[in-house]
């Protein structure tokens, strides 16, 4: 029997999830709030990410314990707004207690959106404390919104003949209470495809003014490459679950999840792309590895494709519901 699909990432309890969009400049940021006593861990596989405070999530480290992840956009700028992620937490007594206060653990990753919007206006301090005020257990927000604001996908020939992206969240219950939550902004190089059919479904343009695919990784297998690093990309995703996993088994986690990406994204994990997983758990029952592993891989295949169908042309790229007849 196939996973049931029971809402969004903030079905799995605890977990909260706030955006902030800069809508006139074209980026924003999401902070995805855990709660106490969530272990974590990451897997990147793109060759340009920008990444801050992610040795907690790794092993050996004296932290155990994650507060926030935060994505944005704005490139290595964006990092910034971890910042305001921190002063919130640190407001209400959250994080590793050094006696004098407590220092949040907030990861964040970013991705590249500079080329679209205003560049000189990226995600700060201040962007990441409103995303944490808008955090609540509600429903995920999909599209064009937070850090999938200026969120695009299909960009071999340039961004102009790209198409907009988004941020897409799934959870999918599994057996004996299990959940696995995925929230995916989708930025990427390469085109987005139905993964049943195989047809694309957004990706990059045979011209600006036209709305037929030209499929990059098979451009790209003729030796038509990009030569240098010049339009926005990188696809991001967390995964949370109510699983007990080790900081360990999280990584493996993370790692299996990649493989969901594999399945909706052509390519993927290229040098131009900075693609990150995060794998959040807050222990509440026991589940086997390769369980909660194959969910998060289907969940966050699943969230690709709702980034893509959810996304908002905001005027400035096609969006999928742009492309009629579409089905």
């Amino acid at each position: 029997m196939d996973p049931t699909v029971c809402g969004t990432l903030t079905a799995v309890p605890g977990f909260l999830v706030g955006h902030a969009s800069d809508f006139k400049n074209l980026t924003g940021c999401t902070v995805i709030i855990c709660p106490p006593d969530t272990r974590g861990s990451i897997d990147i596989r793109g060759s340009a990410a920008g990444t801050r405070q992610i040795d907690a999530l790794l092993s050996y480290h004296i932290v155990n314990e994650i507060q926030a992840v935060l994505l944005a956009g704005g490139s290595a700028f964006g990092l910034d707004a971890a910042g305001g992620v921190m002063e919130f937490l640190e407001e209400r007594g959250l994080g590793f207690d050094v006696t004098i206060t407590r220092v949040p653990t907030v990861s964040a990753a970013v991705i590249f959106d500079l080329s679209l919007g205003n560049c000189r206006v990226r995600p700060d301090k201040a962007m990441g404390y409103t995303a944490c005020t808008q955090a609540s257990d509600a429903a995920v927000a999909e599209g064009s919104v937070g850090v999938g604001t200026g969120a695009s996908v299909g960009k071999l020939f340039g961004i102009q003949q790209g198409m907009k992206g988004g941020v897409g969240s799934v959870c999918l219950a599994g057996p004996n209470g299990l959940l696995v939550g995925a929230l995916v902004v989708v930025n990427a190089l390469g085109d987005v495809r139905d993964y049943v059919t195989g047809r694309i479904i957004a990706g990059a343009r045979s011209a600006p003014d036209r709305y037929d695919f030209i499929d990059t990784a098979a451009h790209i297998r003729r030796g038509i490459v990009r030569q240098s690093f010049g339009e926005p990309n990188t696809t991001l995703g967390v995964v949370a679950t109510n699983a007990d996993l080790t900081r360990e088994q999280a990584q493996k986690v993370a790692q299996m999840g990649h493989n969901g990406l594999a399945k909706a994204i052509t390519p993927i994990h290229t040098l131009f792309d900075g693609d990150v997983i995060f794998v959040l758990a807050h222990p509440n029952l026991q589940a086997d590895l390769h369980v909660v592993g194959l969910l998060a891989e289907e969940a966050l295949r699943l969230a690709v494709d709702r980034a893509i169908k959810k996304a908002q042309g905001l005027g400035v790229l096609p969006a999928y519901h742009d492309l009629a007849p579409i089905d």
